[in-house]
This record gives C-alpha cells, structure tokens and sequence, in this order.
C-alpha cells in the first residue's frame, strides 16, 4: 500500500482537519465581523501552522518514526499554545480545542495524552468563563463531552490503525513467503533440469562414447592380423558416432530419442544391445514375454534410458561372458530385466551415478528399481513400471 492508512480512516483523519478549518473560520469571520483584525490574523497564523504540519507528515520519507513522532509533538505544542493565545483573545477560538484532543490522543502515549485532554478541556472552561465572567453548567458540559466524543472515537481510531497496521505486515510477510516460494520452486526446477540433464548425458552420450572407445580398442588390436575385422568395427564405430550425434542434436531440442521414433522399444532395445556391447567379448541375448502393449512416451524413454545404463555398466566394469535383456508384459506392470554373469558387486557399495539415475528414472513414474549382485555372481537389474489403466472396452 502506497499510504500507511486505509480508506475509512484516511476519511476520519481528513474529517477531523476539516472540522478544524471550519471552526477556525466561523471563528476568524465572527472576529472580523467584530473589528477584531489582530485576532483574525492570529487565527489565519494559527491555521497556517495546522497546514504546515500536515504538509511535513505528508513529505516525510519514514512514516510513523521517530522524527515524525518528534515533529508531531513540537507542532502539537506550538498550535495547543497558538490556540491558548487566541482562546483568551476571543471565546470564539475555544471550540477549537476539540479538533486538539484528537491530535493529543493521536501524537502522545494514552497515560500522557488523557491528561492533556483533560487540561485542554478545562482550558476551554476556564477560557469560555473568564470571557462571560460567569460559570454555567452548559459552559462545563459542552467542552466535557466534547472530549469524551473525541476520546472514544480515538481510541476507535487507534483500534483501526492497529488492524491496518497487522493486515499490511501480514501482507508483507506474505509477498516475502510468496517471493521465497518462488526462489525455490526456480531452485527446485534447475536443480531437477540439471539432473535431468545429467540422466541424459549419463545414458545416452556417455555410453555412446564408451562403445566407441571399445570398438577403437578392437580395431587397433585386429588391424594387422584381421583388417576385414578392423574395418568391420570401423564402420561400426562409425555408426555408433553417427546415433551419438543424432542423440545430442535430439536432447538438444528436447525430443524422443531417435531410436524410438525410428522403431518400436523392442527394436530399440535390441539395437542398444549391439551397440553398448560393439567391440567388446559380451554377447547379448534379448526376448519379449508377453504381449506387447502400447506404453506411454516417457515409460519407453525410461525403460530405453535403463537399458543403456545397465549394458553400459556391463561393457565397462563386469567383463561378462553373456548378458541377456528381457522386456515383460504382465497385467499392470512391465517389467525390465538385465543381467549378466560377469564378477558382480555388492550393492550397498555402490557409489556410481548410474544406478542413482535409474532409480530416480522408475521412481519418478511410480515404479522400483532392485538390484540383485554379489561378487564373482554377476548381476541383475530389475525396473518395474506400473502400465496405464485402460479403458473397457
């Protein structure tokens, strides 16, 4: 909010200034009107002063601190006094000091400004009656319940300002939650694209790179005894190469692996098996059991992802003999299985990113990951995802 009060009290607040400029000038008029120039001077002074220190709060940079606070009292003190001078000039300036207790009650702590209420209206008594030269009971309880009105309906005031106070600091704090939230979902969301980003790399380029460097390796071992096999394993390095490169420009863009889009899982699935293990002593076996089911874009991309990973591992750390990857079809769930009967490892040891990725890969979609191995017993990498309801026919 641009102004520390809300409407219905800026209302009240301007209210009050304004019976003030109305009772200074029915004031001001009735002592020209009696030929009394100096008092109608001392009365537009008084007015000017009022103005000047409604001018200043309006101006200062810090509503409500202490220089304003400061401020307010001394000018508070300079207009009471003003309005004493021209209440013993004139009994027509005495009805002036109601606007007063308002500024009283406003500017001082209430155990200091009842007091001063207090004296403001015996002030107005005692200045009425010296004027008539007499006391009566209605020059007493005018100025009385004058500042009772006004007392009650500061109090009412304070009690509004004090709700607008805590409705804008439970703003504030709200636009400081919201602006907090949103630093964190934009954390949260980097953090979660970086990890993405390294899922991808880990599984598709990463893996890519291993399986050309093992098929160099196999080339320059061949390329003097067996050269037809050396170009064999060129060529497909060089293919290898090629889908690398058609992985990245594809992640890139954000798109299905081309394998998916060229083919279906199950093809795709063979084709990485040739490819992770291109160049290396690993055979891979690859079957379907059950029947194959039309599986959601994202499911396919995991279940690819995994494979990759898992065979990638094989090639590199558990010179196996056989491996074997299995797609199953069961009822609600597809399962995929890759094993291997290489030197195997114990699982509560693993530090690699690997398996850190493909857990994260089948939680995300509501699935588990288990991991079966021991040393010199191979491995087993089990990733269930739960399939899409159908509808009945």
């Amino acid at each position: 909010m641009n102004t520390p009060f809300p409407p219905a009290l800026r209302l009240l607040r301007w209210v009050i200034h304004g019976t003030f400029a109305i009772l200074l000038a029915i004031a001001i008029a009735g002592v020209l009107r009696e030929g009394r120039a100096g008092a109608a001077w001392g009365g537009l002074l008084l007015g000017l002063l009022y103005g000047l220190g409604l001018t200043v709060e309006a101006r200062l940079p810090h509503f409500g601190g202490r220089l304003h606070l400061a401020l307010g009292r001394v000018w508070l003190l300079v207009v009471t006094a003003g309005w004493a001078v021209l209440a013993l000039s004139s009994p027509r300036f005495v009805w002036l000091a109601f606007p007063l207790f308002f500024a009283c009650l406003h500017l001082l702590p209430l155990a200091v400004a009842l007091p001063a209420v207090t004296l403001l209206t015996a002030g107005a008594v005692a200045a009425d009656a010296w004027h008539s030269g007499s006391l009566s009971a209605a020059q007493v309880v005018g100025p009385m319940i004058g500042a009772i009105v006004a007392t009650l309906m500061a109090l009412v005031y304070k009690a509004l300002h004090a709700e607008s106070e805590q409705r804008r600091e439970l703003i504030e704090d709200l636009v400081r939650t919201q602006d907090m939230l949103l630093r964190a979902e934009s954390e949260s969301a980097r953090l979660a694209e970086r990890e993405r980003l390294a899922r991808e790399i880990h599984d598709t380029l990463a893996q890519g790179m291993s399986s050309i460097i093992l098929l160099l390796r196999a080339v320059r071992a061949n390329l003097s005894d067996h050269p037809e096999r050396a170009t064999r394993h060129i060529a497909e390095a060089e293919q290898t190469a090629r889908e690398n490169l058609e992985e990245a420009r594809h992640f890139v863009r954000g798109l299905a692996p081309p394998a998916l889009q060229q083919s279906s899982l199950g093809a795709a699935l063979r084709r990485i098996g040739d490819t992770a293990t291109a160049g290396s002593d690993t055979g891979v076996r690859f079957e379907i059991s059950g029947t194959p089911v039309p599986l959601p874009p994202e499911h396919e991309l995991a279940l690819l992802r995994i494979a990759q990973g898992a065979l990638g591992n094989v090639t590199r750390h558990s010179q196996a003999r056989h491996a074997g990857v299995t797609l199953t079809y069961l009822d609600d769930v597809v399962v995929l299985d890759v094993y291997d009967d290489g030197r195997g490892f114990r699982p509560d040891q693993a530090v690699g990113y690997g398996l850190r990725a493909m857990r994260e890969r089948v939680t995300a979609l509501g699935g588990s990951l288990a991991v079966e191995s021991a040393p010199g017993e191979g491995t087993a990498v089990a990733a269930t995802l739960p399939l899409p309801v159908r509808e009945a026919p």
